[in-house]
């Protein structure tokens, strides 16, 4: 490593080497330190993305998709099946692929990976955050940088260390849980998703089929309802519905920041991007696009701002200005629906479902399930219309 980068970027999941790339790409001279020894590993991710806004950020790559999805289905706890009416398509990825080729795409613009690279601290000055204390392969050393980029994850332990708060409440906090298995005999080109207050509460459970019989499975639940009941023991129960004896390769735990975006993810000589600023989709979880989203405006902004040789927090407000005029904007619209959905109960699941069902095939859209389940909620349904339009 040399002594000192323009931007030095922590985490190599999709926010890091985006936010890398298009710092890199506009003259920055960029470090992108991954604390695991390969980028990608360990995959703790349902998977799955949306086609347009994916493409939208990158040109996709055929190796990268494991299924396509062209259909969803919605099961209320009654076990009644709602299959939804859309044109759009999805896919489930290749994670450890997608992650290895965007941190390539990212050194091939200039930027230095390193990997096995675990930041233990902020260098600090009197224009706030000027590095980082690094232990790469066994050595610990002082990284100088005029700006760093942290895309450590949820509660980011960088936004901790330079004085923001980046705490999740355990209200918006999702403790998941997901296993994939071998043996799927399910639509292959068809998402499951799962809601219950008792199996899921405050969240949901899902399939995403990776062709092959592969398919993870997995639930996601409310931090303040994991006291009594775990994520794990709430997989194991669901695993039990769906298969008799399901041939289970890998398992996989960890949280995700179903929030809003933190009230500050810039400071002097840092920002937050990704899960560590809770840029991901407070109702479904979805990070993936959300968080590249973001991380481009991070990219650009921090070039722009050394170029300016200003790092300041005043400064570096174009980013989440940019952000909450955009793609924040619409997660604030998700997580007023998030709010409201994750309150119903089986009974009121149930009744939608019923009520969804009596409508014909192509009217069984997003939009008009929001209308039904927000029949007493007028205020929320523009939401809905317009996220869902």
């Amino acid at each position: 490593m040399k002594a000192h980068y323009d931007v030095i970027v922590v985490g190599g999941g999709p926010a890091g080497s985006t936010a890398a790339r298009f710092a890199a790409s506009r003259g920055a001279a960029v470090a992108l330190l991954e604390k695991d020894r390969e980028i990608g590993i360990p995959v703790r991710c349902a998977e799955g993305v949306g086609e347009h806004g994916l493409a939208s950020l990158v040109e996709i790559q055929p190796h990268w998709i494991a299924r396509r999805i062209t259909g969803a289905v919605l099961i209320a706890p009654s076990g009644a099946e709602v299959g939804l009416s859309s044109n759009q398509v999805g896919y489930v990825l290749h994670r450890k692929q997608f992650d290895y080729d965007l941190a390539r795409m990212a050194a091939r613009a200039g930027v230095e990976v390193y990997t096995k690279a675990y930041v233990q601290g902020l260098l600090m000055g009197k224009t706030g955050v000027t590095g980082v204390v690094v232990e790469h392969l066994g050595t610990r050393q002082a990284i100088s940088a005029t700006l760093v980029i942290a895309a450590d994850g949820v509660e980011s332990r960088l936004g901790r260390w330079a004085g923001l708060d980046t705490r999740c409440t355990l209200q918006d906090l999702e403790s998941c849980a997901q296993v994939t298995i071998a043996n799927y005999d399910g639509d292959p080109a068809v998402c499951r998703f799962y809601f219950s207050n008792e199996s899921f509460p405050g969240g949901y459970g899902w399939i995403f089929p990776k062709g092959d019989g592969m398919a993870n499975v997995g639930l996601g639940i409310a931090g303040v309802k994991a006291d009594k009941r775990c994520a794990h023991d709430h997989l194991e129960a669901f695993l039990a519905r769906i298969s008799d004896k399901p041939a289970i390769l890998s398992r996989v735990y960890g949280s995700v920041p179903c929030s809003v975006t933190l009230k500050t993810i810039v400071t002097d000589g840092l920002m937050l991007t990704g899960d560590a600023a809770h840029q991901a989709n407070p109702l479904t979880g979805g990070g993936i696009v959300s968080g590249m989203i973001a991380a481009r405006t991070a990219g650009q902004v921090a070039a722009d701002a050394i170029a300016d040789n200003d790092t300041s927090a005043q400064r570096l407000q174009e980013y989440p200005k940019t952000w909450a005029a955009g793609e924040g904007g619409r997660m604030n619209q998700f997580y007023r629906l998030k709010k409201f959905v994750f309150t119903l109960s089986d009974d009121a699941f149930n009744k939608i479902a019923k009520g969804i069902l009596e409508l014909s095939p192509e009217k069984r859209t997003m939009t008009n399930i929001f209308k039904a389940a927000l029949i007493n909620k007028p205020s929320l349904i523009l939401d809905a219309i317009k996220l869902f339009k």
